[in-house]
């Protein structure tokens, strides 16, 4: 998967530049288990000997933790769009931290999610998947993640891909990555066209249905030689094709789930109809 292309990546870079160091893959060496919700927070001070309010725990932050006896590291992450930790554990103590943790989330309703709901709770957030949403033939500018090059782009920090991402800010994008809601009766499976104004402009290439939303939700790339703008994207009228039926489609620049990013942030204040999506 995904962290078999890093180890070689990174491999690569060290061989590269003739770094005198080594790598190491530790990925069986731990597990992780993914508290989402808005009882997380409840569950893990329950068995943990650590403060997880957002001043002393903020998102994107980590820290070692004793649950049940056992050495976590826990880190405020979510791919799911939620208040919540994803708790990396030594495999030899999964079973007794998985315990810990169902024992004591059963006041509070926990119960076991599958990796078909991540898919949906992470297309419903706008949370990109590696080979599906970004691959090696797209970039951060055109999946919509700008935000994690715009800060060095702005020294003179090198990097690699630096000079390509420089020339596509230059000369404009060609193609980008959007979400589309559509109200089809059958499920989509990706690869379906995009129509914009009656034209193919693209593909699906992630798709799941949203439940918090109600309808499928599918991400992919519209296309156009001559520039892919904001003013160019809100100008169109989409279509999706699906099992040789076309669909009207609904496009969004943000995730149609908490856009506002609340939940993440432990504030369940607002119901996702009080929000609006950026169009």
């Amino acid at each position: 998967g995904s962290s078999y292309r890093d180890m070689c990546h990174i491999l690569n870079v060290i061989d590269d530049k003739g770094f005198n160091c080594t790598l190491t893959d530790h990925s069986a060496d731990y597990g992780m288990l993914s508290l989402q919700g808005p009882r997380s927070r409840d569950i893990l001070e329950k068995i943990c000997d650590a403060d997880f309010s957002n001043k002393a725990f903020p998102f994107s932050s980590h820290k070692l933790v004793n649950v049940a006896g056992h050495e976590v590291r826990a880190m405020r992450l979510t791919f799911v769009g939620e208040l919540g930790w994803e708790l990396h554990v030594p495999t030899e103590s999964l079973s007794a931290v998985y315990d810990a943790v169902m024992e004591a989330g059963k006041e509070f309703g926990i119960a076991d999610a599958g990796y078909r709901a991540i898919d949906a709770l992470s297309s419903e957030k706008g949370y990109k998947h590696w080979h599906e949403d970004v691959r090696p033939d797209t970039t951060p500018l055109e999946a919509g993640m700008a935000w994690l090059v715009n800060p060095k782009l702005k020294t003179d920090t090198d990097f690699l891909g630096r000079d390509a991402l420089v020339a596509q800010k230059k000369n404009g994008l060609k193609q980008r990555l959007v979400c589309f809601k559509v109200k089809s009766p059958v499920p989509m499976v990706t690869l379906e066209a995009i129509y914009r104004n009656d034209e193919v402009c693209g593909y699906i290439r992630r798709t799941a249905f949203g439940y918090s939303v109600d309808c499928n939700v599918a991400w992919g790339y519209v296309e156009n030689p001559a520039g892919v703008t904001l003013d160019w994207l809100r100008a169109g009228s989409y279509k999706v094709e699906c099992m040789g039926e076309v669909y009207d489609a609904e496009m969004t620049l943000a995730a149609p789930f908490d856009p506002k990013n609340l939940r993440v942030k432990g504030d369940y204040s607002e119901t996702i109809d009080q929000q609006d999506t950026v169009r």
